[in-house]
């Protein structure tokens, strides 16, 4: 038997590996073995698919993710609309930005040069410059001087004196008026860049003190704080940027070529103080300052005989150094006036050392609306002829200044009140005269008294502290109380005048207030309407300070204090009317004066002689010597 390697076999004559085989139906052996292995392979090949399946899915939400936030947070490429961004409808508009804002496209170009609108000009750039468009002509208000220039011309005078440029420098289209930059330039401390793709000028008027930054790399200026938000320009690193405001993350800022739009605070190098100026000289508006405070009030006079009064006036005062003769009133629109000034009365009063400031008003003896105000003031002629005669006749009798008592002006009558105050404190300042403005305490729908100004070219502004309630008042309330005077003290000097020039009025009348309860047919008849508000019927008559006083004593009334007004306060009924009063005396008028020294005010004023009592001077003489 060869010697061969047998295997051993079970008693049925199967090996014990063919047995095996039928139990598990694998093979063993080498194959078996072989076959085992490539059923591990696969199984790992299936794993392996799974998991790379997996890992396939994994990346795909991963870059769907990587795909939503970068569309959502990486920088736009988008531009933006720069003719909308600027406003240009048309193409020969000029986009214009002042400052660190964009204002209307209110300018153009002719032969080369820059024209901003007048209304632009007056806005934002130079509120001294005044066009007359009934004229055709703008003025211009030195303080000694008028520039004027008529439309279509490159001549323009100074008094008398004519100059001229090589350019036109006024124009109009239509009804619009637009003046040459390069002239406006003459007059203000601004400077402008001109600029294409869009055509664009950048004005700066505003110079001292700047935040700025260098841009450390290149980078994009957009529209708003964000990514996202379209591209307006682009600045290279080293530029220059003003920095306006910062917004989390970005800062606000304005390029030198005139675009303002944010930039991502981390492209900027730390901001810096930086003081930006330009070589100006400003105009000096030379003022008349009194070195003592001023005591003043006002003369109530209605014709020639009253003035024969003056002495008798002044010598129940104490301490008056300037009264006010409401001597002259505007007639009519053409400018003339009506004048009841006398050469005497000012001999008097200079003879106990009173310098008298004349009065002149748009009502009570001539014009008396806002449209005649308007009609007036708003026409250059007619400004003349008004001013021509009050320097005529305050020479003619020798007054030491004007007092401007102009209470009929409305909003639309503004620009053309400050004109005619410009106009007329260069009169006075040729002449040696002073001149005062009287004002309503401040309040936000009487701005356009432009007091700032006032306080630049007039000598004093005097704020009337009284009238809270007045004549026609739908309530019963305080002439004068304590906060309304001093709002109107602080306001005035929020408004830029200098409490140096501030003399604040006071009041020597009251009112006594009469009430009585509307009807039930009344208050249906006035329903849906602003009267409806009060469910009294309300009227009231002046009354000076002894009267007022008599007037309580005789009604038995008990007087209280009110510490809100800080005046003396009574009321009392007969059964169907209920009368109020707050009195006018020492107690009330002693805090005012207090707040004219506690601010450091020029003086004070009161209306109106004869109404006070004869104490109330020696209380005033205290606080003015």
């Amino acid at each position: 038997m060869d010697q061969k390697e047998r295997r051993p076999r079970t008693a049925s004559g199967r090996t014990t590996a063919e047995r095996r085989v039928q139990r598990t139906g694998r093979p063993q052996g080498d194959d078996g073995r072989k076959q085992s292995s490539r059923r591990n392979q696969k199984r790992r090949r299936r794993r392996r698919l799974r998991i790379y399946a997996f890992l396939l899915v994994v990346l795909a939400v991963l870059g769907l993710l990587a795909a939503v936030l970068w569309k959502r947070y990486s920088p736009t490429k988008e531009k933006y609309d720069l003719k909308a961004y600027y406003g240009i409808q048309s193409e020969e508009q000029v986009a214009v930005t002042m400052d660190n804002q964009v204002v209307e496209p209110n300018a153009k170009v002719w032969d080369g040069k820059v024209y901003l609108q007048y209304e632009t000009v007056r806005d934002y750039v130079n509120s001294r410059f005044y066009f007359d468009q009934g004229n055709n002509t703008l003025l211009y208000t030195l303080p000694k001087d008028i520039v004027s220039v008529e439309v279509g011309s490159k001549e323009y005078t100074i008094s008398k004196e004519k100059k001229s440029e090589d350019y036109v420098i006024l124009r109009t289209e239509g009804s619009t008026a637009y003046v040459a930059l390069e002239f406006v330039q003459q007059y203000t401390n601004m400077d402008y860049e001109v600029y294409d793709n869009p055509s664009r000028v950048a004005v700066v008027t505003k110079w001292g003190k700047k935040t700025v930054a260098s841009v450390k790399k290149d980078t994009q200026v957009r529209y708003q704080a964000g990514v996202k938000s379209p591209i307006l320009t682009s600045v290279k690193k080293q530029d220059e940027v003003t920095v306006i405001e910062t917004e989390g993350s970005w800062k606000k800022v304005r390029t030198k070529d005139g675009f303002i739009g944010y930039v991502k605070t981390s492209a900027l190098r730390a901001p810096e103080e930086k003081t930006v100026s330009r070589k100006f000289e400003e105009p000096e508006f030379t003022s008349i300052s009194k070195d003592y405070t001023i005591n003043m009030a006002w003369h109530n006079v209605t014709n020639q005989d009253a003035n024969s009064g003056v002495l008798q006036m002044i010598a129940k005062s104490k301490g008056l150094n300037t009264i006010s003769p409401t001597w002259f009133h505007v007639s009519d629109t053409s400018g003339n006036i009506n004048s009841i000034a006398s050469a005497e009365y000012v001999g008097y009063a200079h003879q106990a050392d009173v310098e008298v400031w004349a009065a002149v008003r748009d009502f009570d003896g001539g014009i008396n609306s806002y449209e005649e105000s308007l009609q007036l003031l708003k026409s250059t002629e007619s400004r003349a002829t008004l001013i021509n005669q009050l320097i005529s006749e305050s020479l003619r009798v020798g007054v030491d200044g004007i007092n401007v008592d102009f209470e009929k002006i409305s909003e639309e009558c503004g620009e053309h009140f400050i004109q005619f105050v410009r106009e007329l404190s260069v009169r006075c300042r040729q002449n040696g005269l002073i001149l005062s403005v009287d004002n309503y305490v401040p309040k936000t729908f009487n701005t356009y008294y432009n007091r700032k100004e006032q306080g630049i070219v007039a000598d004093y502004v005097v704020i009337m502290g009284y009238d809270e309630h007045y004549a026609g008042s739908p309530e019963a309330g305080s002439v004068a109380s304590y906060n309304f005077v001093k709002e109107g003290i602080e306001e005035t000097l929020k408004e830029g005048v200098p409490a140096n020039k501030i003399i604040s009025g006071m009041p020597f009348f009251t009112r006594l207030w009469k009430e009585t309860a509307k009807t039930k047919e009344e208050l249906a008849s006035q329903k849906g309407t602003e009267a409806a508000e009060y469910t009294m019927n309300v009227t009231s008559e002046a009354l000076g300070m002894d009267s007022a006083q008599a007037v309580v004593d005789q009604s038995g009334a008990e007087v209280t204090w009110d510490e809100t007004a800080k005046q003396d306060y009574a009321t009392w009924s007969d059964g169907t009317t209920t009368y109020k009063i707050w009195l006018e005396n020492d107690k009330s008028i002693e805090p005012r004066l207090q707040l004219m020294k506690d601010n450091k005010l020029a003086g004070t004023a009161a209306w109106a002689l004869g109404q006070e009592s004869e104490s109330i001077w020696n209380l005033i003489f205290k606080y003015v010597n």
